[in-house]
């Protein structure tokens, strides 16, 4: 199964439908490489005019892989997946962050996983970043970024390293009623 939005912009971007891309890729035995191979494949098959080939191959070999049943929809290369959840709120970044590395700090866990160590904090230009690793081998991330006069805030969370698309639903639910405490 595949997105079809992701198959119908990849055919408007790309000059080529979905059926040509699943018979060229077909044809160059990409259902038995690995997904590096199947984006290289694809890339060597863009048109030479379109901006960006590499980020439409990208697309193209996960597409591929759905739809050969070598990868479920949201399921990384390496097998596991991930989920995010966001939320725009009426404050400055520094202080929606500070609001959320607050709530995060009053909590013993995380839905039953707890953090390894304590979680660290970074800043760039744009965005401030909260990171944790959990017990459970996964990482969770929360990043805050200004939204229009810098009076508003977008708190995006990623969850990465997750084992089944239950854990998705699972966490996805977590981060949302999270994200709606602040």
């Amino acid at each position: 199964m595949i997105r079809g939005q992701n198959i119908e912009a990849i055919a408007a971007a790309t000059g080529r439908s979905w059926e040509d891309w699943l018979a060229v890729l077909d044809d160059a035995g990409a259902v038995d490489r690995p997904h590096a191979a199947i984006a290289e494949l694809a890339a060597s098959r863009m048109p030479e005019q379109l901006e960006n080939p590499g980020w439409w191959a990208q697309g193209v070999a996960i597409g591929y892989e759905q739809h050969h049943g070598l990868r479920l929809p949201g399921q990384r290369s390496d097998g596991t997946f991930h989920v995010s959840a966001s939320r725009t709120v009426a404050r400055p970044a520094d202080e929606a962050m500070e609001a959320w590395r607050r709530l995060a700090e009053a909590r013993e866990d995380f839905d039953g996983a707890a953090a390894e160590e304590p979680p660290t904090t970074s800043r760039t230009a744009r965005r401030l970043h909260w990171r944790v690793r959990l017990d459970d081998g996964t990482r969770a991330a929360v990043s805050a970024e200004a939204v229009g006069d810098g009076e508003r805030t977008r708190l995006a969370v990623e969850h990465e390293r997750l084992g089944s698309p239950a854990d998705v639903e699972r966490w996805k639910q977590f981060w949302k009623a999270r994200l709606a405490e602040l």
